[in-house]
């Protein structure tokens, strides 16, 4: 009888740390897709700022068309980026492109003068700082996944529910946004 209820014990811990794992992979799956969408959320803020920036630039440096054509082609190829390292690399591209604009700001006194410029500028800085916050979260959440995923016995309730691995957004080592920036005013 004594053997009965020690399988029966046993049994009932085995089934609660089954639905306890189970759990936490949900619940570790719903953070990184919380965290991501906190990453679109900005970067969506950083794409609606950037035909301002342009436009204002532009009122000043109308001969630097190409300058603008490649930010606004950046921008539509971050947009329409689907996997994840499609967006890194898009991203990439973007933050150069962007870096070529104010560049081109740096040439004209005036614009740098410009409020509009300045606050477009500003709203910009700040939401480069909140991508970058996202994406540490964002890769954070991921971590703590895929470490489940991994680890033993609870990588016995991944396989068996197919919870899977999930990637992280990465900059390539070479992106702009890896270098340093020099800011003059």
């Amino acid at each position: 009888m004594s053997i009965l209820y020690i399988i029966i014990v046993v049994l009932a811990v085995l089934v609660i740390w089954a639905v306890v794992s189970y759990n936490s992979f949900v619940r570790l799956i719903n953070q990184a897709k919380e965290a991501w969408a906190d990453i679109d959320v900005q970067l969506k803020r950083r794409y609606d700022l950037i035909p301002n920036l342009v436009s204002t630039v532009k009122g000043y440096a109308t001969h630097e068309s190409s300058a603008f054509e490649n930010v606004t082609k950046a921008r539509a190829t971050a947009m329409g980026a689907g996997t994840l390292a499609e967006k890194a690399t898009a991203e990439a591209g973007l933050a150069g492109a962007l870096k070529s604009v104010f560049a081109i700001a740096e040439a004209y006194p005036d614009l740098k003068a410009n409020q509009n410029f300045l606050a477009l500028q500003n709203e910009l800085s700040d939401t480069e700082n909140k991508i970058q916050a996202a994406r540490r979260f964002y890769n954070g959440n991921v971590r703590d996944l895929n470490t489940g995923v991994d680890s033993f016995p609870a990588n016995l309730i991944a396989n068996a529910f197919h919870f899977a691995k999930m990637e992280f957004f990465d900059l390539d080592e070479s992106a702009p946004e890896k270098q340093n920036v020099e800011v003059k005013f």
